[in-house]
């Protein structure tokens, strides 16, 4: 059986005592997670701080983000061997809000929903290989937009995006990886793609993984769902047969909203 990740994004959220003041909160609160493993992905600034709140728990702590080089001319970024020297086992690749997939507003959209970043297929593989090879777990995100599920898209997008981010890894390698399914129209807007079709989503996400790297290791894979993850739908989500938890936004940035949800996948396999 595989064992259930529940993962808090936090964004672009909570200066050091913040961060410091929510990792405690949800420690204390959570109490021993038994079946589900506990990841938070903070920002860069508050790794060590996280990680130093957290040492003497499960809870993982994540970067959301890093470059596939490990050094040079590169200002701004991080790489894999800086977030392994605060602590941090876990980061975050190719969340939908760093693609650049999208170059304007979609009808009844905010800027919000618009990726500043570039992130292509092809950063989002490099990243992946290079965290691997690092030793970090990568948890990589995938997901289509509002026009192309509207387009009857959604399917193939995934599909490809999934091909892309294992393109030149092994087997072995991509049994270290989580993936994240996020429909981008559902990231922060309060909208949850239903279950059923979160579910069948994300076995296409399986389906796709055992085409391109064997079926044991898709059998093995955790695969997330990431989209307005609240404690009203986890119970729905958790009990579907190829979603192994979630990767949460809004709902992790208060220990009393993350919780729950940690209680559930926990509980979705005892």
């Amino acid at each position: 059986m595989r064992k259930p990740v529940m993962a808090g994004n936090w964004k672009m959220n909570c200066d050091n005592e913040e961060a410091c003041k929510l990792a405690c909160a949800v420690v204390a609160g959570m109490g021993d997670p038994g079946a589900a493993e506990v990841v938070l992905g903070v920002p860069a600034t508050a790794l060590t701080t996280v990680v130093g709140c957290t040492e003497k728990s499960p809870v993982g702590v994540a970067a959301q983000n890093m470059f596939w080089e490990e050094s040079g001319a590169y200002t701004g970024e991080i790489s894999a061997k800086m977030i392994l020297s605060t602590g941090a086992q876990w980061v975050i690749i190719g969340h939908s809000e760093r693609r650049g997939r999208f170059g304007k507003l979609e009808a009844g959209w905010t800027d919000a929903h618009v990726a500043y970043f570039g992130d292509s297929d092809v950063t989002v593989n490099a990243k992946t290989k290079k965290a691997i090879a690092s030793g970090l777990k990568p948890i990589v995100c995938c997901g289509e937009l509002l026009s192309e599920r509207q387009a009857g898209k959604a399917d193939a997008v995934v599909s490809a995006q999934v091909k892309a981010m294992l393109d030149g890894i092994s087997a072995a390698d991509a049994a270290k990886m989580v993936i994240a399914y996020e429909p981008v129209w559902a990231i922060g807007t309060g909208e949850v793609c239903d279950a059923d079709e979160a579910d069948r989503i994300c076995g296409i996400v399986r389906q796709t993984v055992a085409e391109v790297v064997g079926q044991d290791v898709a059998d093995g894979m955790r695969v997330l769902y990431g989209g307005s993850v609240k404690a009203d739908n986890v119970e729905g989500l958790m009990a579907k047969p190829n979603i192994d938890g979630g990767l949460v936004g809004g709902a992790s940035l208060k220990a009393e909203g993350f919780i729950p949800l940690i209680k559930a996948a926990a509980a979705s396999v005892a």
